[in-house]
Formats: C-alpha cells, structure tokens, sequence
C-alpha cells in the first residue's frame, strides 16, 4: 500500500492549487481518503475527508475534495489560498469507508507529503 502526494508548489495570494494523491496496492473507492498539513512549528490538523461513497467531510477550512477512481486518485481542490495555508500536506487511507474524527490513530497509510507555499 502507498499514496503518493503532488501538485504542491508556490502560489500568490488568492490562487488556486490542485493537489494529488496517487495510491497503489488498494483500491481509493473503498476507503475514506482524507487530507491533513502541518504548517511550521504547528501540529498537524485535518483538512478534508472523502468517503468511499464520495461524500466530503471538511475537518477544517474549506477544501474540496474528489475522486477519480479510473485513476485511482483523490484530489483536494484549494482555492482562495491564503498565507495561513502554506503547510506540508499529506494525504492518508482511512481504516474505514466513512470518514471518521480527523484523528491521526483513524488513518493507517500516509502520503510523503506536498509543499504548499503561499506568497505574495
């Protein structure tokens, strides 16, 4: 099982990023996928959830999240970035099929993680 995150980089304020997730050895579509990022010298927090049935659930802010199963690859949609966004972020496999509390110990299978930097 892997999940590879891409898509971060450099954005100004007010722009929009794609991020991707990747997976392998599983199947996207029957788990929960969820999203989180750590900002420097912060905790790591959730962002948003997907359920297997493609039901969002946002933990935090107002990301969006989606799925392309024929790719095998969940999405997270940023827009309005702000300079409060920039963070490391992470996509993880949920143990369960509904997106459970943004709880670390709820996600077994994590993503390298993607810079997100936004700045003027």
């Amino acid at each position: 099982v892997q999940l590879q995150a891409s898509g971060g980089g450099v954005v100004q304020p007010g722009g929009s990023l794609r991020l991707s997730c990747t997976a392998s050895g599983f199947t996207v579509g029957v788990y929960a996928i969820g999203w989180f990022r750590q900002a420097p010298g912060k905790e790591r927090e959730g962002v948003s959830c997907i359920s297997s049935t493609g039901g969002n659930r946002y933990y935090s802010g107002r990301f969006t999240v989606s799925r392309d199963d024929a790719k095998n690859t969940v999405y997270l949609q940023m827009n309005s970035l702000q300079p409060g966004d920039t963070a490391v972020y992470y996509c993880a496999r949920s143990q369960y099929s509904d997106c459970p509390p943004s709880l670390e110990s709820l996600y077994d299978y994590w993503g390298q993680g993607t810079q997100v930097t936004v700045s003027s």
